[in-house]
């Protein structure tokens, strides 16, 4: 494989982590790396190739960091939105980059499989709380009669909703009535983070199995679904799983 990497000098694609790019391209039997620094932008924006890119590039930002701090690096714990999850885990040392690419990538895989299957939409909603929320959500899919659920609390004033696009639409819609800054449709084919991604997860499920997950003990991870530690390598894999059909508890891993 033919590499081009950007001729750049900068901490994060300085000299030291152009190896990490060169051993996703190894693991995963392409050039990811040209995909992230050179696109096109409509192949990287696909679900099977933005996860591993995300991960790749999150893992480099961590260990540039920790390469500027030195000692002083020392974190607490971690933790990661959705697919930043397994970032975390991976610089957590939990589990080993290679098995995360791999995983990340099947995840990917999975998910763009679930959601051609059964599309479905997301959008973001900007000033109103989850009960409003929840409320508007209900009334959508009553309206429509298609699912529509809350799946990401990311902050309050941010809350991201998922589920059928004719329900998501009617709810952005109604938001917007009922006081929201905005609505504000995501550029997904699937309805992540609900039920429709249930054949996505019980497939991830048996790739966990396959891979090699230690107990996050040196720097503790926090869990998306619930908001607390992970405990036991047995509670990642049930973690990452549950994930795919459950809510994204950001605002509650913020009080940790």
């Amino acid at each position: 494989m033919r590499r081009k990497f950007p001729e750049c000098g900068g901490v994060i694609f300085g000299h030291s982590h152009i190896p990490l790019f060169a051993q996703a391209d190894d693991v995963l039997g392409f050039l990811l790396s040209d995909l992230c620094f050179n696109g096109p932008a409509e192949t990287l924006n696909d679900t099977l190739n933005t996860q591993p890119a995300l991960f790749v590039m999150g893992v480099a930002l961590v260990r540039a960091l920790s390469e500027a701090l030195g000692d002083a690096f020392q974190p607490a714990c971690a933790a990661g939105h959705s697919l930043g999850e397994l970032t975390a885990l991976t610089a957590a040392g939990a589990m080993p980059f290679e098995d995360g690419l791999r995983l990340v990538r099947e995840r990917g895989r999975l998910m763009h499989e679930a959601s051609q299957r059964a599309p479905g939409a997301m959008a973001a909603v900007l000033g109103l709380d989850t009960e409003a929320l929840a409320g508007i959500c209900a009334e959508a899919s009553a309206q429509t009669g298609r699912p529509l659920v809350i799946a990401n609390d990311n902050c309050p004033g941010q809350i991201v909703i998922s589920g059928h696009k004719e329900a998501c639409q009617r709810a952005c819609e109604m938001a917007e009535k009922f006081g929201a800054m905005k609505a504000v449709p995501l550029a997904v084919a699937g309805a992540f983070h609900t039920k429709q991604m249930n054949p996505a997860a019980q497939k991830l499920a048996q790739a966990l199995e396959q891979c090699e997950i230690r107990n996050p003990s040196l720097i503790k991870v926090i869990a998306n679904i619930d908001a607390e530690y992970y405990k036991s390598s047995d509670s990642v894999r049930k973690g990452l799983t549950r994930q795919l059909i459950e809510p994204i508890l950001r605002t509650e891993s913020e009080d940790l």
